[in-house]
Order: C-alpha cells, then sequence, then structure tokens
C-alpha cells in the first residue's frame, strides 16, 4: 500500500465499522493506535455486555478490527512528555513515535531502525482468540475500576478563582483562558506550576528548569513545543469541568471524560482523527493544526462502506489478487471522502500514481527489494536496541522496517495473495 494520511480513532469510531470497512481503513491510512486505545478495550473484560456475547467476545472483536497492515502502536504520551522535557526531539507533525527498535547499519554506511510486533500488537492477536493473561485480566479489573473511581472535586473547586470575570461560555472562551496563561504569564512561573501540575517528578524539576535558563529563558511554546501542547490540552480539561463545560459525571456505560481528552495528548502526530465521541467532535477542532483534519466517525463509516461497494463490484479474479495491486491508492474520484483526504494531506500521490501506472512492472525489482528487506530483516537479528529517547529521527535514518502480523483474510476480503510475502 502506498503511504496515506496518518490516522488516529478512538475506540468509539472502530466500535462503529463493520470488520469489512475496517480493511479500507487499513489500506488507505496508516493508523496510529494510541495506548488509550489498548487500555479501553482491554477494560471491556470487566464492562458487562448484552446477553448472548461475552466480554471476550466483544474484546475479541475489536482485536480483530484493529489495523493492522498499515498500523503501528504509539509511545505512551506521558513517556513522550519526559522525553520532550529531557530534551530530545517530539516532532509536532504527523511521525511515527514507536519503542523498541533495533538500530541496522548497513555495509554502504546508511543505517535505519528495525521494530518487531510489539508487545500491544502481539496481545491483539492473543485477544482476537480470547487468549487474556492473567496480568491483563487484573489490568482490566483495576482500569474498570479507576475509570469509575475520577472525583473532579478538588479540580472543580480550585480553578473556581481562575474565573476573573465570570465563567466562559464557550468551549474556546476555555481555551482562551487556557492560552492566555501559558503564553502570557511569566514563563518561569508558568515552568514551575507546569512540572507541579502535570505531575513531572519533582527529581527532575532543576534539570529542567536549568535546561530552560541555558537555552535563554524562551517562551514555553519555544522552548518545547510538546510540553507547551500537553500543558493547554489538560488545562483545557480542567477548566472545563470548572465552568462546567465538561460533565464531572462519568457518562453511562462510558469511560470518563478524561480518558477521552487524553487521546488529544496524540493529536500532534496525525493527519487526520476519528471519532463518534460528542465530547471529541466539540472539542478536537479547537486543537487541530491548518493541515490536519477532524472527521466524524459517521462520516468516516459512510466512507468506508462505499468504498467496500466500490470494490466489491470489481471482477472476482481482481478481488482475489493483493490489495496492493488493485487499490494501492483510493479512487480518482473526489466524492470519496478518503480521495478528499489524501488530496489534502498526501499530495503526491496522483502524480505517484500517474507515474507507477506508466511503468512497466519489473519483476527482478521486485525481487531485489524483497531481498534487500529480508537481508535487512536477519541483520536486525543481532542489532542493538535503542531507547525510545535515543531512536534516530526520521531524517537520520534512510529507512524503518517493521515486521507485523498480519492476518490474511479479515471478512470477506482476502487482503494479499499466496505469491505474496
Amino acid at each position: 500500500m502506498a503511504p496515506g494520511p496518518f490516522l488516529i480513532f478512538d475506540k468509539s469510531a472502530l466500535q462503529s465499522f463493520s470488520l469489512d470497512e475496517t480493511n479500507w481503513l487499513d489500506n488507505f491510512y496508516y493508523t496510529i493506535i494510541t495506548p488509550i486505545f489498548f487500555a479501553e478495550t482491554l477494560a471491556d473484560l470487566e464492562k458487562e455486555v448484552s446477553r448472548g456475547r461475552s466480554p471476550e467476545d466483544v474484546v475479541g472483536s475489536l482485536a480483530h478490527k484493529t489495523p493492522d497492515m498499515s498500523a503501528s502502536p504509539s509511545v505512551h504520551h506521558r513517556t513522550i512528555l519526559g522525553s520532550a522535557l529531557m530534551g530530545h526531539e517530539v516532532p509536532i507533525r504527523p511521525t511515527l513515535l514507536r519503542s523498541g527498535g533495533r538500530l541496522v547499519k548497513l555495509g554502504d554506511g546508511n543505517s535505519g531502525v528495525f521494530y518487531d510486533p510489539a508487545p500491544e500488537e502481539e496481545a491483539l492477536n492473543r485477544w482476537y482468540n480470547h487468549e487474556f493473561l492473567d496480568l491483563e485480566r487484573q489490568a482490566a479489573k483495576n482500569w474498570r475500576r479507576d475509570l469509575s473511581g475520577i472525583d473532579h472535586t478538588a479540580t472543580y473547586q480550585y480553578f473556581q478563582n481562575w474565573f476573573l470575570v465570570g465563567k466562559p461560555k464557550t468551549d474556546l472562551e476555555v481555551k482562551n483562558i487556557a492560552d492566555s496563561f501559558i503564553d502570557g504569564w511569566p514563563q518561569d512561573a508558568v515552568l514551575k506550576f507546569a512540572l507541579g501540575y502535570l505531575g513531572i517528578s519533582q527529581a527532575f524539576h532543576p534539570q529542567i528548569i536549568q535546561r530552560w535558563n541555558d537555552a535563554g529563558s524562551p517562551p514555553i511554546k519555544d522552548f518545547c513545543p510538546y510540553f507547551r501542547y500537553y500543558l493547554g490540552v489538560a488545562l483545557f480539561f480542567d477548566l472545563g469541568i470548572a465552568s462546567d463545560r465538561i460533565s464531572r459525571e462519568r457518562p453511562k456505560g462510558k469511560a470518563d471524560n478524561k480518558v477521552d481528552l487524553a487521546y488529544l495528548y496524540y493529536l500532534p502526530f496525525c493527519h487526520v482523527f476519528t471519532s463518534m465521541d460528542k465530547l471529541h467532535k466539540r472539542v478536537v477542532p479547537l486543537f487541530l493544526g491548518s493541515d490536519q483534519s477532524f472527521i466524524d466517525g459517521a462520516e468516516m463509516k459512510a466512507d468506508l462502506a462505499k468504498l467496500d461497494a466500490h470494490y466489491s463490484a470489481m471482477p472476482e479474479e481482481v478481488r482475489n489478487s493483493s490489495f496492493f495491486r488493485f487499490a494501492s491508492y483510493p479512487p480518482d474520484d473526489t466524492s470519496f471522502l478518503t480521495t478528499r483526504l489524501w488530496d489534502r494531506h498526501s499530495s503526491h500521490w496522483r502524480a505517484n500514481k500517474a507515474k507507477a501506472e506508466s511503468e512497466p512492472k519489473d519483476k527482478d525489482e521486485e525481487a531485489r527489494i524483497v531481498a534487500e528487506i529480508n537481508r535487512v530483516a536477519k541483520m536486525a537479528e543481532n542489532a542493538p536496541f535503542v531507547s525510545s529517547e535515543n531512536t534516530p529521527s526520521q531524517d537520520e535514518t534512510q529507512f524503518v522496517q517493521l515486521r507485523r502480523m498480519v492476518s490474511r483474510r479479515k471478512g470477506k476480503w482476502i487482503r494479499y495473495s499466496d505469491d505474496v510475502l
């Protein structure tokens, strides 16, 4: 598959998609799977379900729907924040943030990072087969308990003092109050407040403050952009609670609103965010950059269904070949939402498609590429691991290779033929 826009979905969106529809989500988008999604999914082991289904059925169904071809689990947002505060680069743009890679150096001087399947990916494979570790079942109990036990009373009372001229009446006004504090108050005071407010270990405060001083005491947004963004999301939520714009009560049958807002900590790293959640529909657009899109989950579902119908109408011999042979790129027709998103976020795809269609297939070149992929994978077996803090940036490497566990069939679709892989 050609690289499409980076996309984040929440649990509500994935639940709404049929299994066949998720094939096209996986095929046309590079999905970033957040730790919040994994935790919410696992927590369903402790959730009451309708008669005729077990919690294992619910979790297994979600696991099978989760993209596995063009997807990667993200590093936890607290880990990203810690790395940023320690001075490691955290790009505020669509990108892959993943840990556990091996640094591979080739004989020609090129280097890259090789990733084995992450523990989360292995877990999804087990969950689909209704195989759950005892540790995971206990984690599900703890997560479900924590979700039902969040008390926002102290937050509600503390932030009342921030409303000097009355409570804000819109979400935008809430965000403006948070932004005005972060960017308008003395930056040394904001930095010290934020380190305590966000729960950064006091052992690291002197080091972080010294780094800020050594940098010339710049605005927080210049010193550590992800820290600034993270603080903005956290303050927005608490001010939203205090202003009664965000409910302090846990919605019936759902996680606490604080869990829903946690998806926003990953927003800078995607082109597209899709969700069925009412709170997401309200607030995500406030945090989007000019080059990002929020898509209502219902609109995304309709487009995936339309894609499924489009490709289902193709001849059987075409449908039974690999996706990459007949659906490497979305349809040219801009009536498809996915096509419009590719036009916006992967602007060179039409030229690349035209070039690929005009050039004859070179089987020798394809064989050479496969051989090179296998050679890198073999070299990676003895390559050293790199930490998430020391993983080379995309600008410093010539390749990134991921080994995945991919289901050959999902729903009615055979996603790759026997002569692939």
